[in-house]
């Protein structure tokens, strides 16, 4: 499966240099950056976008992040995401966790998933949802269970994952990796 549109042929230097550290991180060549450099302005914002991107802050840890990232790759069910979410998942979450996030097991069913591990997981699940609705009270047991700080980081974490799914969809990318 190919995408919509092929990369540029000549990409510019200033890009070029971007996707050298992308693709070097990934490890592996980044179809998605390559696409993007047609319009140079949505590299840059993209490539800035990913540089910021949370590994922990607080008590929203690494696992609980991926657990977020996988929970939105899976929501939105994009290819690419999923690819580039799951690198390294066997480290920090089990093979029960990674059923739960993909949905084929229930949250609740899995002991090891924390209280706040659970909801971090449903408010990426809600923040991925068309259209967004959170349920009556949602934002209560979020003030209840992270600080303000937390909530923003898991928000645009989500809103991360969001846009890379939308923008790779909409540019017909196939599963990276």
């Amino acid at each position: 499966m190919s995408a919509f549109i092929t990369p540029p042929r000549r990409i510019p230097f200033y890009l070029r240099v971007g996707l050298w550290v992308a693709e070097r991180s990934a490890g592996q060549r980044l179809l998605g950056p390559r696409l993007l450099s047609w319009y140079p302005r949505a590299a840059i914002g993209s490539g800035i976008l990913e540089s910021l991107v949370a590994h922990h802050d607080g008590r929203v840890t690494e696992r609980m992040l991926k657990l977020v990232r996988l929970a939105v790759s899976f929501a939105v069910e994009c290819p690419f995401c999923m690819g580039m979410n799951s690198n390294g998942w066997e480290k920090l979450i089990s093979d029960d966790e990674l059923a739960a996030v993909q949905g084929r097991r229930p949250l609740d069913e899995v002991p090891s998933l924390t209280p706040a591990e659970r909801l971090a997981v449903e408010y990426a699940r809600l923040a991925s949802a068309t259209p967004l609705a959170f349920p009556h009270g949602f934002g209560e047991l979020l003030r209840a269970s992270f600080t303000e700080r937390e909530m923003v980081v898991l928000a645009t974490t989500a809103a991360q994952v969001n846009y890379w799914a939308r923008a790779l969809q909409a540019l017909g990318a196939p599963a990276a990796g």
